[in-house]
């Protein structure tokens, strides 16, 4: 059965060859607000703090495990303005901006290979 996937865009790290993310950059505070303000917090309740950290890696490795999940598998896209496209997953970029796919199914025709912005996708899904 299908499930939609929503789709999590995480902040680039504090350098671009670095894989932490650095909660003063601009891109983590326009993208990223968290629930907790991370300076605030680590002072007043570090608990807190571990918690919400946890359950953002626990949400980053699910979504990394379902984009392995999909690969070579047939992706199902919902985009803006109710336009479904449908596509052979192949990868995506290190900062999930991009998806490549293959043999991409669109309403006016077949591309080949494609690159899909994830900024116009809504949601996938994809059959287990």
């Amino acid at each position: 059965m299908a499930t939609p996937v929503p789709v999590l865009r995480l902040p680039k790290g504090p350098d671009p060859n670095s894989r932490g993310f650095d909660p003063n950059s601009p891109r983590f505070i326009a993208l990223c607000r968290t629930s907790i303000p991370t300076s605030a917090a680590a002072e007043s309740d570090p608990q807190q703090l571990q918690e919400e950290q946890h359950a953002r890696s626990v949400l980053r490795e699910r979504f990394l495990r379902c984009l392995l999940a999909m690969s070579n598998k047939k992706v199902r896209f919902h985009m803006h303005e109710k336009v479904n496209v449908e596509a052979t997953f192949g990868a995506s970029d290190i900062d999930v901006l991009n998806f490549q796919v293959s043999d991409l199914h669109t309403p006016i025709g077949v591309q080949k290979e494609a690159l899909i912005r994830s900024q116009d996708v809504i949601s996938f899904t994809f059959d287990v």
